[in-house]
């Protein structure tokens, strides 16, 4: 077997931060492009929106399958694991973009961690009318690409991408019954717990830690976040270790000890431990499914 140390990752613009940091693909081709690199589990450094035109084949996120139905719209965070399958002959757009270029905002912290979030459904399925509202979206984009140098050229194709995305999660919302309140300072607040412990999950910081850096009480932060999601903040950071090492087991070969280290325990028997503790599954009975 071949040893790897690490899952594939892939980067948009790394080395040439002057370059506009946003990308926008007609799937098809891109497919035919990336070949059997896109169709193995990978993960990127950056965002993407996958919007399939028609009904067909399957696309894999973080250990869940999804079966692709017309206008189905996956939104892929940094860092997820993701697979397409090994059909070439998909069409729709594919929308690549940096952290750097969307995040200017509270509204954009509300937008990624309830439309790019690896703990939620992040598969939507659009009906005629909004897939036509996002198509002019994207027509625009592509239109403003090819107008580089212009007056607030960046600044139209980053309206534009937010705009797109705020019509898909008032659909989603709407459909679930829910509604997003950015006045809420309990939501904001727990946004912004999400960042630090996507940040700092590998270092074992305690909930109090994460409580000072917010300027609240460990009790506030608690109430924060059984208030949104029913969760303790131990819990939540429990949660984001636990998908770190399932990504690791999964698709690397590095050994368990090796595993512990990379995700700050001192000590492989108390990873083992914590890791049965909540997938009530050994490391090792867990990669070999």
């Amino acid at each position: 077997m071949e040893k790897k140390n690490k899952i594939a990752q892939y980067h948009l613009h790394k080395a040439h931060p002057e370059k506009l940091q946003f990308e926008l693909y007609d799937l098809n081709a891109y497919r035919n492009r990336s070949g059997a690199l896109a169709a193995s589990p990978h993960s990127h450094s950056y965002y993407q929106i996958i919007w399939f035109f028609e009904e067909g084949g399957i696309h894999t996120v973080d250990f869940k399958i999804f079966d692709i139905k017309a206008h189905t719209i996956l939104f892929i965070a940094k860092d997820q694991v993701h697979a397409f399958d090994e059909n070439l002959e998909v069409n729709g757009w594919l929308i690549h973009f940096n952290e750097s270029f969307f995040m200017h905002s509270d509204v954009d912290i509300f937008l990624k961690y309830n439309i790019f979030n690896s703990n939620q459904n992040p598969c939507y399925s659009i009906d005629a009318a909004t897939a036509e509202i996002g198509t002019s979206y994207i027509l625009l984009m592509q239109e403003e690409l090819n107008k580089k140098g212009y007056f607030g050229y960046e600044e139209v194709i980053r309206f534009l991408l937010k705009s797109l995305l705020i019509t898909m999660e008032r659909i989603h919302q709407k459909d679930a019954h829910k509604t997003m309140e950015m006045s809420n300072a309990y939501e904001l607040q727990f946004y912004k717990f999400k960042e630090l412990v996507e940040e700092h999950y590998g270092n074992h910081c305690t909930v109090s830690a994460y409580a000072e850096a917010l300027n609240v009480s460990s009790k506030t932060l608690t109430t924060i976040t059984k208030t949104i999601v029913g969760k303790t903040p131990a819990a939540i950071i429990s949660e984001r270790l636990i998908l770190e090492a399932q990504r690791l087991l999964r698709y690397t070969t590095l050994q368990i000890g090796e595993i512990a280290f990379r995700l700050g325990f001192e000590d492989a028997s108390y990873f083992i431990k914590f890791f049965k503790r909540y997938m009530n599954d050994s490391p090792n009975k867990f990669r070999k499914v």
